[in-house]
């Protein structure tokens, strides 16, 4: 069997995180080292380190994983930054670019960033205008291969549901069906498959950069489905 892939997984304690560490129970072919600021609640079987540390310390810790690849599934709400500019900044820009740096320097040859479907450095829409900055950013860091993943409205239990989200899961397989065509890539994922593409995209080797969107997220689950 050939040597498991390192994957250092920032936002660990989030939806897409947490799938992740659910789907590499009892996978051989991957290994998760979480960097956390807190504790994370592991599943039943999970084998994982998780390198505690404020995330003025996550650059050293990103080191000493010595990983593969670093996942990077680190994202605050408008509502949690306090509706404060600064604040969301901090979590999904700043913080992010500084682990892409810390990536870059510790000689991690990919990094898979978790952004959202309609980031746009020139977006009128906040939210979506510094997912496209911090993308655009990433891309000038000179790690070997960055994925950008664009999901969707995210399926899955979260820890808290706002009501519009809530009400977004529950109409969600009615709107998909509506979403034909170019609008395609606007419907709502499974955290889980997305967790799937993740260790897809892990397994690809050419350099560069590269946006998945729903129907390229898919294929790349697919790989990520079976065991290696």
């Amino acid at each position: 069997m050939s040597k498991p892939t390192r994957i250092a997984l920032v936002g660990a304690t989030g939806l897409i995180g947490m799938s992740l560490i659910r789907l590499a129970v009892n996978r051989p072919d991957i290994r998760i080292i979480g960097i956390s600021r807190r504790e994370v609640p592991l599943p039943p079987g999970a084998r994982m380190e998780v390198l505690l540390a404020d995330p003025s310390g996550w650059g050293d810790a990103i080191a000493a994983a010595n990983a593969d690849v670093l996942v990077c599934a680190l994202g605050t709400t408008w509502k949690k930054a306090g509706k404060d500019e600064a604040a969301f900044r901090s979590v999904d820009q700043d913080l992010v670019l500084e682990c892409g740096r810390a990536a870059k320097a510790a000689g991690v040859r990919q990094m898979i960033a978790v952004s959202s479907i309609g980031a746009d450095p020139l977006a009128r829409n906040f939210y979506l205008r510094v997912k496209g900055e911090t993308e655009q950013a990433l891309g000038k860091l000179g790690i070997p291969r960055l994925d950008v993943i664009r999901p969707g409205l995210l399926r899955g239990p979260r820890g808290e549901l706002r009501p519009a989200e809530k009400l977004a899961m529950i109409v969600s397989p009615l709107t998909d069906l509506l979403m034909q065509g170019q609008y395609s890539k606007y419907r709502s994922i499974r955290s889980e498959t997305v967790a799937e593409a993740i260790v897809g995209l892990t397994r690809e080797k050419m350099a560069g950069r590269f946006v998945f969107e729903h129907e390229a997220i898919l294929r790349a689950a697919r790989k990520g489905q079976s065991v290696l």
